[in-house]
């Protein structure tokens, strides 16, 4: 049984199959799966009318392709940041294109994708698409995360499918041979990219759809799901190989330690925002309630004539 298990990665091909010319990855696959699920969630929230009437099935497709080339033109400018300066500097086109310009355009794929630059890219969306439609943001961003959370999860598998990002080496009978690594699989590696599925995908995406309607203000889900993830990864980071190129950074943490810090005080400082604007709305909302009391008041039918006068 633990030969079959720490010998899996060798036994997949990252290609599930061969359209023409065209590779068809298990990586691309997980994309496929990540959008269905998270389309699929969101359409059966909005069935239930948790979306309160405001979203239809067609706007909430159409919204997740919005997300998608965020998700993939933000994770790639991400990673190029966050990750891999010295390539955007020496090709700056071809690092950001998924075909080689010296090649003849062959299809070469996006190799590197960045959550934080992902997440980035998704935001932008979800700002542009709900402004274009004059949407609150907060409620809109509530509505979908469960499912982007859980499609996450798919995203994370497909790392694993592809024999990529695998983790530091370890004695552990968990461990498996990874024969991408540098010692093309001789030692035993965490396989840190089910570990991220489950605790930055699977996990929080069902306690977000578990509590989908018990929330106190609306953009908690975003700030909460966002330390929740930071945290996570943090952790992970310790069983995950660092990008070879980068190597351990401040304090011995890794690029991606760092940046989880960083979203940590991101992730408050939306909880603070979301919270104050959804003070903001119902101090609104009491107000206008309250004028619209008193005007009642004021308009209603006055007393009986002599009615103050009568006794007993």
């Amino acid at each position: 049984m633990l030969d079959w298990w720490q010998n899996l990665p060798r036994a997949i091909d990252p290609v599930a199959v061969n359209v023409g010319p065209l590779p068809l990855r298990w990586y691309g696959l997980g994309w496929v799966a990540a959008y269905l699920t998270c389309l699929l969630v969101t359409l059966a929230r909005v069935r239930r009318g948790e979306g309160g009437g405001t979203y239809t099935r067609e706007q909430v497709a159409d919204f997740l392709i919005w997300c998608l080339l965020g998700a993939l033109l933000g994770g790639r400018a991400g990673y190029l940041l966050f990750y891999g300066w010295e390539a955007l500097l020496a090709d700056p086109l071809g690092a950001l294109l998924p075909f080689g310009l010296s090649t003849g355009g062959q299809v070469l794929g996006l190799s590197g994708l960045s959550f934080q630059g992902g997440a980035l890219g998704v935001l932008a969306a979800f700002v542009v698409f709900s402004r274009r439609r004059k949407w609150a943001l907060f409620p809109f961003v509530d509505l979908l995360l469960p499912g982007l959370v859980l499609g996450y999860f798919f995203g994370r598998v497909g790392n694993f499918m592809n024999g990529e990002l695998w983790g530091r080496v370890t004695e552990a009978a968990i461990g498996m041979h990874f024969p991408g690594a540098p010692d093309g699989g001789a030692a035993l590696r965490h396989p840190s990219q089910l570990y991220e599925a489950v605790v930055e995908g699977l996990l929080p995406g069902v306690a977000l759809w578990w509590w989908r309607g018990k929330t106190p203000f609306a953009g908690w889900r975003a700030g909460a799901y966002i330390v929740w993830y930071a945290v996570a990864r943090f952790g992970v980071e310790f069983f995950r190989e660092p990008d070879a190129h980068l190597g351990y950074r401040a304090l011995g943490l890794t690029q991606g330690q760092l940046l989880c810090a960083a979203m940590v005080v991101a992730g408050a400082g939306l909880l603070l925002a979301a919270r104050a604007a959804d003070r903001r709305r119902r101090g609104a909302a009491a107000a206008w309630g309250g004028a619209i009391d008193a005007l009642a008041r004021a308009m209603g039918p006055p007393s009986s004539p002599g009615a103050a006068e009568k006794t007993p």
